[in-house]
């Protein structure tokens, strides 16, 4: 066997990738619902492509360069130079390949742009949902002659020798275990965000969070890379998000706040500029009185939501309370100040006072009848782990690849700095799915 990929995430895009450069390859996924059950398929699909040629025909001008700077602006420099530039480099060679090779209905994302991107370089499938691009992937991986898929099973060590990797051992779900000789392995099984000591060792403010990510995201990456002497990094590093459904446990989605929504806790005053990014809102969320607050809109932003699944899921939940005044909703939410909180945010956006906060994306005032949806901080994923080279190949401590050993997406320490503030949206998708683009073609180039 030329490749074994642990993880059906980003690892899909991985075997597709290296069957595509004639590689045999064996996918190992834990969970038998991995369709709906992993970090991808719980995502919002948006994959950045700096200098794509859908930019292009749409005018956006940009570049890994460009990307870069984001980066590293978001980051306060904080993010691994290396990474960040080959992950922006191949940021669009990969939506391209993903698009033209593996057949996913990709586009540019233009009716708004996300937090920390200086232009919009986010591509996305219709219904902007993770477990769209999972189906998909998944239904290439079973059409290849040159892919096999074990599900459920689980990837529990890799043997190594002088030459490198030379076998991956995985278990069944009765027990068993087999040793299937491989000259490299994909380590794509996500981070630590499920094992709750980890999570309370590394990234204590948000440890008591709910945790809105797969349940197989246990560090399995971490003790397999370690025991064979790789090198870790970013473990503080994670994504968080300010926008869960208190009651319905879906995602509202921070495009609500870039429409122009403002987020309030329960005293019915806002916090903070929400603009600034929705993972470090988890945080913050999290230190309010009762860990919760009220994301607040109208009807203008809930139709252009419409385009999220996850929106629309939270709408057919029945989670957003509606109301014709401020007054009202300040009445049927129990929020005393919400009124004159409300009052004050159409003053600022209309130019009319700035905001003690800092906030000055505010695409327009709310007007109108307006609606309320209680939200709770979350923790969706870990953004540290193996530390790879700029060919996703695990590194000891000396910056030495061990040979045959690759790592992606939560497995891989990624790019978004330390904490939760460096989180630029796709910093999930682009190393889960560009490393493995990246692993597969080294692997292809490594001699049998």
């Amino acid at each position: 066997m030329d490749l074994v990929v642990a993880g059906a995430g980003g690892g899909l895009a991985g075997a597709l990738r290296a069957a595509e450069l004639g590689l045999s390859v064996v996918v190992v996924e834990a969970s038998e619902h991995f369709r709906r059950g992993n970090n991808t398929s719980m995502s919002t699909a948006m994959f950045p492509g700096a200098g794509s040629r859908w930019q292009a025909e749409a005018g956006v001008d940009d570049s890994p360069e460009r990307f870069v700077a984001d980066i590293m602006a978001k980051t306060k420099g904080q993010a691994d130079p290396r990474l960040a530039r080959t992950l922006a480099e191949v940021s669009a060679p990969l939506v391209e390949w993903l698009a033209d090779s593996a057949g996913l209905p990709l586009s540019l994302v233009t009716d708004f742009n996300y937090p920390g991107h200086a232009v919009p370089r986010c591509h996305s499938i219709p219904g902007r949902h993770g477990s769209g691009v999972i189906d998909h992937l998944a239904r290439r991986v079973a059409e290849h002659e040159n892919i096999e898929l074990l599900a459920p099973a689980k990837l529990v060590d890799v043997l190594t020798g002088a030459g490198g990797v030379h076998a991956a051992v995985v278990r069944y779900p009765d027990g068993t275990e087999e040793e299937i000789p491989a000259r490299a392995v994909l380590l794509a099984t996500n981070g630590f965000g499920a094992d709750r000591e980890l999570v309370a060792r590394h990234l204590p403010e948000i440890a008591d969070a709910l945790y809105q990510g797969s349940d197989q995201s246990l560090g399995d990456a971490l003790r397999i890379g370690e025991k064979l002497g790789a090198a870790v990094g970013y473990l503080d590093a994670y994504q968080g998000h300010g926008a869960v459904a208190a009651n319905a446990g879906t995602l509202v989605g921070w495009a609500t706040i870039i429409h122009g929504a403002i987020l309030v806790d329960t005293t019915g005053r806002r916090f903070g500029d929400e603009t600034r990014g929705y993972s470090e809102y988890a945080a913050e969320l999290a230190a309010r009185p009762g860990a919760t607050g009220w994301i607040v809109l109208d009807e203008t932003i809930f139709e252009q939501c419409q385009p999220f699944q996850d929106f629309r899921d939270t709408v057919a939940s029945g989670a957003l309370v509606w109301a014709d005044s401020a007054e009202e909703l300040a009445a049927a939410t129990g929020l005393p100040e919400l009124a004159d909180e409300l009052a004050v945010a159409g003053a600022i956006a209309r130019g009319e006072r700035t905001d003690s906060f800092g906030r000055t994306n505010w695409e327009r005032p709310l007007s109108g009848r307006l609606a309320a949806v209680r939200v709770v901080p979350a923790l969706f994923h870990t953004q540290g782990g193996l530390l790879v080279n700029e060919n996703a190949a695990v590194v000891d401590a000396r910056d030495r690849p061990i040979p045959g050993l690759y790592a992606a997406g939560g497995a891989a320490a990624g790019i978004s700095g330390h904490g939760a503030a460096g989180y630029l949206p796709g910093n999930g998708l682009l190393p889960a799915f560009g490393l493995a683009y990246l692993a597969a073609n080294d692997v292809a180039r490594r001699p049998a």
